[in-house]
């Protein structure tokens, strides 16, 4: 486990893991397993809004709440994020509004 040394009294604790727990506990959604590792941006935009649609946890609409999740998904990985698979993230995001009747984001590269 990683540790991080504490400036005030200079002794080290475990890294706080606080995207995990919120992934875990926060009234989000009830994801299929590994849902953001497929490869194809239409079976994940698939999978988020029939996960938001039936979920019991999200406090919001349906496409937010799916939405929310994949860019916290996006973000959280940050750097360790394959660069293949974050655009195959970035394309799920139009196929997810495609998927709830909006317009996808034009201009994007």
């Amino acid at each position: 486990m990683a540790t991080v040394k504490n400036k005030a009294n200079g002794k080290r604790s475990p890294v706080r893991k606080w995207s995990a727990k919120v992934t875990e506990t926060s009234n989000a959604l009830d994801l299929k397993n590994n849902v953001f590792e497929l490869s194809d941006p239409k079976k994940i935009a698939v999978s988020l809004k029939h996960s938001a649609e039936n979920s019991e946890r999200k406090k919001s609409t349906p496409f937010r709440s799916a939405m929310s999740m994949l860019t916290f998904y996006i973000n959280r990985a940050g750097k360790n994020l394959d660069t293949s698979q974050k655009k195959v993230l970035e394309k799920a995001k139009d196929e997810l509004r495609k998927a709830f009747g909006r317009n996808p984001v034009h201009g994007r590269a």
